[in-house]
């Protein structure tokens, strides 16, 4: 079937509906020491704990943008779960989650070093559980965007969960986004056995970022990088994250654009990277979608984000005035007064 036919059977993409965003729910330990970790040594440094995951803090930051947003994963019967949950209610994201009794909610640690870049460590906890029939199908098939994680594709489950809701958003009509995950995990799998799995989930849509585009791409460069994902999908919009670089981005109705970061300092980098791709789905769907949708304001819009969330500690540091200054050229100020945010007009 040619490429033309495929796209006539596809049905329209719908116009309503949250951004349901599926995978990874854990319970973040960020650690950043006041000096270098020596065997059998201690020291001090600042000690944070908090709901985290991919998957959970995309649909945290889509939210606190005004997207309706639900998460679907999967969670262990225990405090972490429960806390993990709790944390999402609180942003006003609705969880969709299946509880494990057997396998525990999943831990990060997340240690972050003097010059605010993190390397983590994932225990693979309930939320690498998850399975094709515990799956809300319609859920997901009611939604606006569906977004996925290679958190979920990294080993099987949860890959078939993922991919089966990746079957179940294309046949609704239901456009969709990936992140490509970690790209030390892509090296662990195999890049080729990566991209095997990749090229079956018809996203519309891939957030890679400098590491991942260069661990799937194998050139060295973004530009080159980004040749090479337009040629390998073309029919996906490209947005690719360049930390304080930017963002470069190039899809079937987009030309190829660069945005600038912000000129914010380095505290924490870890859930920058979600965070950018929250405020970015959240700007497009409230704008007109991937169809009709602006998608270098959207990315103006998220490097904002991102570039305030570096600037403090955390995934999901809370909003303040300054965050909402940043807002407001590009948000609609009824969306953001939806949402948690409006507690930081108070």
């Amino acid at each position: 079937m040619s490429a033309d036919a495929a796209f006539l059977l596809t049905p329209e993409p719908p116009t309503s509906g949250p951004l349901v965003s599926l995978g990874d729910l854990a319970w973040d330990v960020l650690a950043k020491p006041d000096t270098l970790l020596q065997a059998g040594g201690d020291t001090t440094g600042r000690l944070e704990l908090s709901g985290g995951g991919s998957a959970a803090n995309l649909a945290v930051w889509a939210r606190r943008l005004g997207q309706p947003s639900t998460f679907v994963g999967k969670i262990g019967h225990d405090t972490f779960g429960e806390l993990a949950v709790a944390a999402l209610r609180d942003e006003d994201v609705t969880p969709e989650v299946i509880v494990s009794p057997v396998h525990r909610t999943g831990v990060i640690l997340a240690l972050i070093d003097g010059r605010g870049q993190r390397a983590m460590l994932t225990g693979q906890g309930a939320d690498w559980e998850l399975l094709p029939a515990e799956l809300p199908g319609a859920v997901i098939a009611g939604a606006r965007h569906l977004h996925l994680t290679a958190w979920s594709l990294f080993r099987d489950p949860p890959r078939a969960a993922a991919l089966e809701a990746a079957r179940i958003a294309h046949a609704a009509g239901v456009t969709l986004s990936l992140d490509p995950g970690s790209f030390q995990m892509i090296g662990q799998l195999g890049r080729g056995q990566f991209l095997q799995i990749v090229d079956d989930i018809p996203f519309d849509l891939i957030f890679p970022n400098a590491d991942e585009a260069r661990a799937m791409s194998g050139q060295d460069t973004p530009e080159a990088a980004l040749d090479w994902f337009r040629e390998r999908y073309p029919q996906a919009l490209v947005v690719l994250k360049m930390d304080e670089h930017g963002a470069l981005l190039e899809g079937p109705s987009c030309p190829r654009s660069h945005v600038s970061a912000t000129r914010d300092r380095l505290q924490d980098a870890t859930g920058a990277g979600d965070a950018f791709g929250g405020a970015f789905l959240a700007h497009l769907l409230q704008h007109g979608g991937l169809q009709r949708g602006d998608p270098v304001t959207a990315a103006r819009c998220a490097a904002q984000v991102g570039g305030w969330v570096v600037s403090r500690f955390g995934a999901r540091p809370p909003a303040d005035a300054d965050l909402l200054a940043r807002l407001a050229p590009f948000m609609k100020t009824e969306a953001l007064l939806a949402t948690p945010f409006a507690e930081a007009r108070r």
